[in-house]
């Protein structure tokens, strides 16, 4: 019998016809769904749900108790906080179901970060290391390298790739980069996104 060369705790549920990359941990009390394709490295906290056909990069980090639904794609590098939301329909119901052919789109771009119980509105795309704060809700596209803070979600600065919110000369006295291919968000200002 050939080992795998992942970790599912023995509480988990994988579906047939999954995709699991090399060095993957899914912990206590998951399911991953039919189709689901999940790249190497990643992290599966507690009771993480992983619906049908979601694809999900390398070196992703998804902490307890979200659910990644149809529709939503996660590219290498990207952080789930605890409980954040994700959807898939605009207008839901339970008496009328659409069907995934009418799921909405939602693409979370490399190295983005959602903070804890942070909602992110279906049919939108969040930028390359974007960070979504804790309790953020994102109804528009978030540019690349933006923070978002509030409901509805507002920019508020710009972030360094390694977390650092940059000031006007653009540049991270954390990892010493300048970004200069980033638009400088100033603090107090932005727009809902």
């Amino acid at each position: 019998m050939e080992e795998k060369a992942y970790y599912v705790h023995e509480s988990s549920y994988i579906d047939e016809n999954v995709q699991i990359g090399n060095g993957t941990k899914i912990w206590h009390f998951c399911h991953v769904q039919s189709g689901a394709k999940i790249g190497k490295r990643c992290c599966l906290g507690q009771n993480v749900n992983i619906a049908n056909h979601v694809v999900i990069g390398d070196d992703v980090k998804i902490q307890n108790n979200v659910s990644v639904y149809e529709g939503v794609e996660l590219e290498d590098g990207v952080f789930c906080g605890p409980s954040c939301v994700f959807t898939n329909d605009l207008t839901p119901r339970a008496k009328w179901p659409k069907g995934r052919e009418n799921y909405k789109r939602t693409l979370v771009r490399e190295g983005a970060s959602i903070g804890a119980n942070a909602t992110i509105v279906c049919g939108h795309t969040i930028g390359k290391y974007a960070m979504i704060a804790a309790g953020a809700v994102v109804t528009k596209d978030v540019p690349d390298y933006t923070l978002v803070v509030g409901a509805p979600g507002r920019a508020v600065g710009s972030v360094c790739e390694c977390g650092n919110l940059l000031k006007e000369d653009r540049y991270c006295k954390n990892c010493k980069k300048v970004l200069k291919e980033i638009r400088q968000i100033l603090p107090g200002g932005g727009g809902r996104v």
